[in-house]
């Protein structure tokens, strides 16, 4: 049996930061060959968390947006071990600009193939002359000193205003060449840039086939043939549930596939049952209405099984939501169950674990305060045996519960101390009215609480409404 973890990105919608703020890591990370790793942007062997702030404040500039990495170590992640980084930064190209949301997008990948981890970053509010919210997407390169520099993805000449290019973005090889491709969405463009890239000279891009209005993308490799797939959510008048497609590599060209039976955004992939073959887990946490019959009161999520062909879409997919048995809480409107999901192996068995976010939930007289649920892999696939619910109020957990939290609004697994198990980082975007990130480890039974810690919008000198935790990448 072989394992893999095979991550996506999440986006963001929707500030006074210090211009150039940039903490670099000690010198002696340069001492060994970087690691490789995607999500190692200073290739010490570490994962790190890179954290979108697309309503920060820069230079007096309102929404400009930043970026924070909190780099990961045997002990962790902290406040101080961090990079800060926007569009004002030295190397960063554009300026930062009122509304630009610099951050809106986030995906990580070694594109260069330096065996530093860069970062993809979306501004899907960026201004082109006089008009508004095209959007842009910059790579930021890794270094032995983490994030430092960038260069701006090539922008399709017949980009519209408002389409919001960017706010979606994905890494992946996604012809099975052994390079990292980009792909980045927005209103009215789906590009996809193949690799490799480099750090001067041009980047070709192509139009992916006519999916319409798409604000998000999932990759990851649903065929187990080291190829990922790009499944891109289809917005369709009427049907806020959307329509699914994913894209294949055929060798010769790239295919695509509708999941007809299939809702929802976002999405993440990875191993769940642990057969070799990515599966596809889709958050749906639009509440049931005359427009969209279909989905569960208070948001569910659907898990896609893939083969060798990719999920099949006349597959009975596995479906939970907070009326599941064996599911904390219960379905209410509004819970939000399924606004972010992330995936990876929080006990270490080889199977890819699941959270999802519930920002919407209540907790007593805290409207919308927010929860997280962990769900975990078996041979069987996802199951509800064993899962649990974090809130601000969990015993262990910092902070408390208030309302309009979001606690849950984007979540993400992933071994930040190389101990062999995902841990947790789970945002609250409108924490204090600034946003703030919480961090539990993973053990071999699950999350631990012990040494859990808040790292807040200020804590890392981010300024203005920040929304500093609305985005993760994976």
């Amino acid at each position: 049996m072989r394992k893999r973890t095979l991550l996506t990105a999440l986006t963001v919608t929707a500030g006074l930061l210090t211009a150039g703020l940039l903490t670099a890591l000690p010198a002696s990370t340069a001492s060994a060959a970087p690691s490789g790793l995607s999500g190692d942007f200073n290739g010490d062997g570490y994962l790190d968390a890179a954290i979108g702030a697309a309503s920060a404040t820069v230079s007096g500039k309102s929404q400009a947006g930043a970026v924070v990495v909190l780099y990961g170590s045997a002990s962790g992640v902290s406040a101080t071990r961090k990079t800060v980084i926007h569009q004002n930064s030295t190397g960063v190209p554009g300026a930062a600009e009122t509304g630009d949301l610099f951050g809106a997008g986030l995906a990580a990948g070694d594109l260069d193939r330096d065996g530093y981890s860069d970062l993809v970053v979306g501004a899907s509010n960026e201004a082109i002359g006089d008009r508004q919210g095209v959007g842009a997407a910059t790579v930021l390169w890794g270094g032995p000193s983490g994030l430092s520099g960038g260069k701006g993805l090539p922008q399709p000449s017949t980009l519209s205003e408002f389409g919001n290019f960017g706010n979606g973005v994905a890494t992946g090889d996604f012809d099975g060449d052994g390079d990292t491709d980009v792909t980045v969405t927005g209103r009215d463009h789906t590009r996809l840039y193949n690799g490799p890239f480099t750090r001067t000279g041009p980047t070709s891009h192509t139009r992916v086939g006519e999916v319409g209005t798409v604000y998000e993308v999932t990759a990851g490799d649903l065929t187990g043939d080291g190829a990922d797939e790009r499944v891109y959510p289809h917005a369709v008048d009427g049907d806020p549930g959307g329509k699914i497609y994913y894209f294949r590599w055929t060798g010769m060209t790239h295919s695509m596939t509708e999941l007809p039976n299939a809702d929802g955004f976002p999405g993440a992939i990875a191993d769940i049952d642990g057969d070799g073959y990515g599966d596809l887990v889709l958050g749906d946490p639009t509440d049931p209405s005359a427009d969209k019959p279909g989905g569960h009161k208070g948001g569910q999520i659907t898990v896609w099984y893939g083969g060798p062909d990719g999920p099949d879409p006349a597959q009975q997919p596995t479906v939970i939501h907070q009326d599941t048995t064996g599911v904390p809480g219960g379905g209410e409107t509004g819970d939000a169950f399924g606004s972010a999901v992330g995936v990876g192996d929080i006990n270490g068995d080889q199977y890819a674990d699941v959270v999802v976010g519930a920002p919407g939930e209540d907790l007593g007289s805290a409207r919308d305060a927010g929860m997280v649920t962990v769900l975990f892999g078996s041979s069987s696939g996802l199951t509800t045996a064993g899962a649990k619910g974090y809130t601000q109020d969990t015993s262990g957990v910092p902070g408390t519960a208030e309302t309009g939290d979001a606690f849950g609004k984007a979540v993400r697994l992933v071994d930040l101390d190389r101990n062999g198990r995902s841990d947790l980082v789970a945002g609250s975007g409108n924490e204090n009215g600034y946003g703030m990130v919480t961090y539990l480890r993973g053990t071999s039974t699950g999350l631990t609480t012990t040494g859990a810690l808040n790292i807040t919008a200020r804590a890392v000198s981010l300024q203005g409404s920040a929304d500093f935790g609305w985005a993760i990448a994976q």
